[in-house]
């Protein structure tokens, strides 16, 4: 009967370990969509990792804009297209450097829109959509990766996924954005 219940409580501890690692990234994403949306300040700077999460936006932004540029046919047929193509980077990445702030995230979660690093003024917390126009879909990209897409309705063919990282067995913070992310 000792034996059995050894088994029992190991067993049981087994799958509350299981359940709290595989819950985890859930609560985080729901604490930083709650604090977006709250507008509070220092839990979001407690849940994302800036410097990563400035990083991640400035690849996907130059990303963009290299596309854009290079489909431009004004851009592609001048000769200053070039030079054009090489400051934008550095020019995006100050930009980024000093509009990426928690009020930022708060603004792409409550909206489901990258932050525009042109932009001159914070955002307005009037600026923010219903809550129920936003589509949340929550999925693993793999172990170390979780995923919060938002969508909205208005623009259901335009994503903002959210990508949450690991830091230990159950803290997760914001790291990175896919601006091209598919629906999960």
């Amino acid at each position: 009967m000792t034996k059995r219940l050894l088994i029992g409580v190991a067993l049981a501890a087994v799958v509350l370990f299981a359940a709290a690692w595989g819950l985890a990234p859930i609560f985080a994403g729901q604490a930083l969509i709650k604090a977006a949306k709250a507008g509070d300040a220092r839990k979001l700077e407690q849940l994302v990792d800036f410097p990563a999460l400035r990083a991640s936006l400035k690849d996907e932004l130059n990303h963009e804009l290299a596309r854009r540029m290079s489909r431009d046919p004004r851009v592609a047929e001048s000769g200053l297209g070039g030079l054009g193509m090489m400051l934008a980077p550095m020019i995006l990445s100050g930009a980024i450097d000093t509009a990426v702030t928690p009020e930022v995230i708060a603004q792409m979660v409550t909206t489901a829109e990258a932050p525009d690093p042109t932009r001159r003024s914070p955002p307005e917390p009037g600026d923010a959509r219903d809550d129920k126009d936003i589509h949340q879909a929550w999925g693993y990209r793999d172990l170390n990766h979780f995923a919060v897409t938002l969508t909205d309705r208005d623009h259901p063919d335009q994503h903002l996924a959210l990508i949450l990282e690991r830091r230990g067995l159950f803290r997760w913070q914001l790291a990175a954005v896919d601006l091209g992310a598919e629906a999960e």
